[in-house]
């Protein structure tokens, strides 16, 4: 049978973990509580999914905590931009140490479709952090398919 290490014999363990709790309060003693506060997260990016349909693209865009006027969507030429930002929430009660964050930021997202579509036809629709664009096909680009023949060449 193999011998316990000598770290939890001896009252080792205990004089390690007395030892981490006296370097934790030298570090609260010299930079205050250690409670998080949130961070700007330059980085952040909605997740998107892009699906098409019959008659056009459907495009959804996770933003939770957003709501519609926290959110810019433009159409120009073929180009969709989903532009926001995510603002700040934090609650602290310091006494009891309660904290609260979110992770806050801008971000700005083009998607380059397959065609160009009409802006005036462009719907969006914003329902508990996801926003829903939905993109219509112009026209010309809604023809069916016409399926050719192939004959046989001898």
């Amino acid at each position: 049978m193999a011998m316990l290490p000598s770290l939890f014999t001896g009252g080792g363990l205990d004089r390690m973990l007395e030892d981490m709790r006296r370097m934790q309060e030298r570090i609260e003693q010299a930079f205050g509580t250690l409670a998080p506060t949130p961070v700007m997260r330059a980085d952040w990016r909605p997740a998107i999914d892009v699906r098409e349909t019959e008659t056009g693209l459907v495009v959804t865009a996770e933003l939770p905590g957003m709501t519609e006027q926290d959110v810019e969507l433009t159409v120009e030429d073929d180009l969709l931009t989903i532009r926001g930002e995510k603002k700040t929430e934090t609650v602290k009660d310091e006494k009891g140490w309660h904290v609260q964050e979110r992770s806050y930021g801008a971000f700005s997202r083009t998607l380059q479709l397959p065609f160009s579509p009409k802006a005036d036809a462009v719907t969006a629709e914003f329902t508990k952090g996801v926003l829903t664009v939905t993109v219509p096909k112009p026209p010309e680009l809604a023809k069916p398919a016409s399926r050719i023949a192939i004959k046989s060449g001898g």
